[in-house]
């Protein structure tokens, strides 16, 4: 992996405040094990996710316009071919500095309009596994 990519991959884990939309409640997805995983690594976790109340102990919201903590990466666990909506919902807020689409889910153009909106993009990657090798204590 190039170094630069390697660099913006860290800048973007170093924020704290995650939406995840597409949070699970079931213990075995990935959509539940790697915000859990964050959770556990200091992360702000927000939940967004229409169908529960509540996902690792935190309120879940409907969509992204409705959580009113700030955000700082909106990580998506959604179709591909839903991130455009996701992203124009991240772009009518004034926080969000990343949008981070986990592995499998890209979009290339949505990711453009992010970026040329000011917004740092990462496309088909796991956030779990890029912290524990950019991030991560070896202790940990």
């Amino acid at each position: 992996m190039p170094t630069e990519e390697t660099d913006e991959l860290r800048r973007i884990l170093e924020y704290d405040r995650v939406a995840v939309v597409g949070a699970s409640t079931s213990y075995e997805k990935a959509a539940h094990i790697v915000p859990a995983y964050l959770q556990r690594h200091g992360y702000d976790i927000t939940p967004i996710n229409p169908n529960a109340d509540e996902v690792f102990g935190e309120r879940a919201y409907d969509s992204l316009a409705d959580v009113t903590e700030p955000i700082d990466i909106v990580e998506i666990f959604r179709p591909s071919e839903e991130v455009p909506e996701l992203v124009e919902q991240a772009l009518a807020r004034s926080d969000v500095k990343a949008i981070w689409m986990q592995l499998g889910i890209r979009h290339d153009e949505a990711a453009q309009t992010a970026e040329a909106a000011g917004l740092a993009v990462v496309q088909d990657h796991c956030m779990k596994v890029e912290h524990g090798r950019l991030i991560r204590h070896p202790m940990d």
